[in-house]
């Protein structure tokens, strides 16, 4: 069995699988709370674990978890992974964005894919071949939401909503709809730019915001929360 450790921008998931088995998965705020969680109690078999960031260093983790027991190896840059990668400076690509490349076409066999992950940034990722090609970043749909309230005086400080309407007839209606199809628009310009070039994409919604955007955005071909994972 083996661990593996995801350290988002604002949360830790951590995941028991053997194969392609999942058999434990769970959040965390903090690396104490998941070095502390269940896992470890419930599934005493686990031998090896890998663990990659977004953010912080992996390196305490690591050293705790070797303290365990485990053999761990920090995915980085260097790590070799089954797909090819056109990026240009890949020392600096996020761990997470190649995660969720190999994830498409290792696991979900998509040799040529959009993958849109909408977390507290939304990276937009085009793999084509089976290679990653590159992809762009904005921020997230709750970055977007606090931005408003914190860089302004007056706006309120709004969340997701269900309604779709395409105009706000109320301040808190047009920060509403103004951020979630600001975002719609932005994901259908590139679904559109790209298909032009190749017909055979799919489109793949992953991340914890994914939900927000799938009847949103028709085009979806899968929608897979835990990607990176």
């Amino acid at each position: 069995m083996n661990l593996v450790v995801d350290i988002g921008n604002t949360r830790i998931k951590v995941a028991v699988v053997e194969g392609d088995e999942v058999f434990f998965s769970q959040a965390y705020a903090s690396s104490n709370e998941a070095l502390a969680g269940e896992w470890h109690t419930l599934y005493p078999s686990i031998e090896r674990a890998i663990v990659a960031s977004t953010g912080e260093s992996t390196e305490d983790i690591a050293l705790s978890l070797r303290a365990m027991g485990l053999k761990v190896l920090a995915m980085n840059s260097l790590t070799a992974v089954p797909i090819g990668n056109d990026y240009l400076t890949p020392s600096t690509l996020g761990v997470d964005r190649l995660a969720a490349a190999v994830a498409a076409v290792e696991v979900m066999g998509c040799r040529d894919c959009l993958i849109v992950d909408f977390g507290t940034a939304i990276t937009i990722d085009l793999v084509e071949d089976g290679v990653f090609r590159g992809g762009n970043i904005s921020p997230g749909m709750t970055t977007r939401f606090r931005a408003l309230h914190d860089y302004t005086h007056r706006l309120p400080e709004c969340g997701p909503t269900d309604s779709q309407a395409m105009l706000g007839r109320s301040t808190h209606e047009a920060i509403e709809q103004g951020v979630m199809q600001g975002i719609v628009n932005e994901i259908e310009g590139y679904i559109c730019h790209f298909m032009q070039s190749n017909a055979k994409l799919s489109l793949i919604f992953t991340g914890g915001d994914a939900k927000y955007f799938v009847k949103r955005i028709k085009n979806a071909t899968f929608a897979k929360c835990n990607l990176v994972l």
